[in-house]
């Protein structure tokens, strides 16, 4: 069985973030809020819970699952090497709706798909979100729906989908924007947007000095 917490009243949102907590590092799965939607969140670093995840969405490993951070610093230990550009980004953006491609750390022992190398990085600007990822530390989150079927933007759509496949339930009300975040791919000589989403295109431009166009996907130009 499942149990919802609302996050608007103090104690129950102190008992869901314990019981969250403890469900994640358990190997177990909960939902949380973000900024942009809700999320499906297991540890990163637990490569079975991941896979649980994947299932519960009903999608194969061919589309890696992104890890949200509660810090800036925590960055540093997940990357390869942190180009000016995705400092320059993250200054600008984070927290927010932007999310990083980047080359992850060779050393990181952690299956999030098949990834190829690369990791999707964003740090939500949502109290609840990043008081949990503060405690546990990087979780792997995807937004909190069967994979074809419409992003949850509230506590009960998620649960709709998802049901007992998930033990905990963050209520943080409607998610602000209801929009996904946009993706940054830096792992190639010059950046390119990947999706747009919370973050316009020409806001990405000025932070990194290009022209709109020259961020667009080859296919798009």
């Amino acid at each position: 069985m499942s149990t919802v917490y609302d996050c608007s009243d103090p104690d129950s949102r102190t008992a869901g973030l314990t019981a969250a907590r403890t469900t994640l590092k358990s190997g177990r799965l909960a939902v949380i809020p973000t900024d942009t939607l809700y999320g499906i969140a297991a540890d990163a670093f637990d490569s079975a819970a991941v896979e649980s995840l994947l299932a519960a969405k009903r999608r194969g490993r061919d589309m890696p699952v992104p890890v949200l951070v509660g810090s800036w610093s925590t960055i540093d230990g997940l990357v390869f090497s942190v180009q000016s550009q995705a400092r320059d980004l993250i200054r600008a953006f984070w927290p927010g709706g932007l999310s990083l491609v980047v080359q992850q750390a060779p050393s990181l022992a952690w299956d999030l798909g098949d990834a190829r190398g690369t990791v999707m990085l964003r740090m939500p600007l949502h109290p609840v979100a990043l008081e949990l990822l503060r405690e546990v530390g990087p979780l792997a989150v995807s937004s909190a729906n069967v994979s074809g079927q419409p992003p949850a933007t509230t506590v009960d759509e998620a649960r709709g989908q998802l049901g007992d496949l998930v033990g905990v339930y963050l209520d943080g009300g409607k998610a602000e924007h209801s929009v996904a975040s946009t993706i940054v791919d830096l792992t190639a000589d010059t950046p390119r947007i990947l999706r747009e989403g919370a973050v316009t295109t020409a806001q990405v431009a000025e932070v990194l000095g290009m022209s709109p166009d020259e961020l667009a996907p080859e296919a798009a130009r």
